[in-house]
């Protein structure tokens, strides 16, 4: 078991409120999950979700930006194929 922390309730509001100690490093406006098991509480942080960027938006704004020529690795036969097929008049 970890160290031991004294903690005083309080009424806020119509709500009870216990402060926890700043031994603990909680920092504010975090969200917690309490479980009662038994008489006893089980209070952990709610884990957010990671934050995703969305590029959807992102399409065609650098019109001048080309994708360069992958020179790691040979191309397929059908590849260079399609390409010269392309390419010629």
């Amino acid at each position: 078991m970890g160290k031991e922390y004294k903690a005083k309730s309080f009424k806020s509001g119509n709500s009870v409120a216990i402060r926890m100690p700043a031994a603990l490093g909680i920092q504010p406006d975090m969200e917690w999950t309490i479980v009662e098991d038994d008489g006893k509480l089980v209070i952990e942080p709610v884990q957010r979700p990671r934050k995703t960027i969305d590029v959807s938006g992102f399409w065609g704004k650098a019109l001048d930006l080309h994708v360069p020529i992958r020179e790691d690795f040979e191309e397929r036969p059908s590849a260079v194929a399609s390409r010269l097929k392309i390419e010629q008049p």
